[in-house]
């Protein structure tokens, strides 16, 4: 069976630092797309942070650039999301994706999802 794992959620104060993690399993992703979205109450899901395999390209939304690492190691089929200077508008569940191809941030762009982590941030 091929799923997605997220872990790594948590409590933390703003301006703090979590690292998420996304660990895959039933097959390998080392030439797939991997991508976070979240989604906080009341809210629709939207796009965090994208990998592309080929290059190591790596895309993120405007809201996280410059706090946010998206990172994944094959060798362990895990996708990571290093998330520093947390601020209150960042709480949400995030949801670790894949994807056969292509490189969009809509969420009907992505057919496999986790069951999501949920982050908390106080201020």
């Amino acid at each position: 069976q091929v799923q997605l794992v997220e872990s790594g959620g948590g409590l933390v104060q703003a301006g703090g630092s979590l690292r998420l993690s996304c660990a895959a399993s039933g097959r390998a992703f080392t030439r797939n797309p991997m991508a976070w979205f979240r989604q906080a109450p009341g809210k629709e899901r939207e796009f965090v942070a994208r990998d592309s395999w080929s290059g190591g390209s790596t895309y993120y939304a405007d809201s996280v650039k410059g706090r946010f690492t998206i990172s994944r190691d094959n060798a362990k089929n895990t996708l990571y999301l290093q998330m520093n200077r947390l601020k209150p508008q960042d709480p949400a569940d995030y949801y670790c994706a894949a994807c056969d191809a292509g490189v969009g941030t809509n969420p009907s762009d992505w057919n496999l999802w986790g069951q999501g982590t949920q982050v908390t941030v106080s201020s």
